[in-house]
């Protein structure tokens, strides 16, 4: 079974974005973190992270 993709409620730094992203993936959320900053300098992460805000659901815990 897969991992759902969800904002956990612990454990974020702004609303949980890179968090759910790396849960999901099995990455750490430092790596996650750092790669929506460099995609934030050379292209649009900023807009990306938005959506992703808006899109992906908040975790039950």
């Amino acid at each position: 079974m897969q991992k759902k993709l969800v904002r956990p409620r612990q454990g974020t730094v702004i609303v949980g974005v890179c968090a759910a992203i790396a849960d999901r993936f099995g990455l750490s959320r430092a790596l996650v973190r750092f790669a929506f900053v460099l995609f934030g300098l050379f292209g649009v992460g900023e807009l990306v992270y938005i959506v992703l805000w808006v899109l992906v659901p908040r975790g039950d815990r």
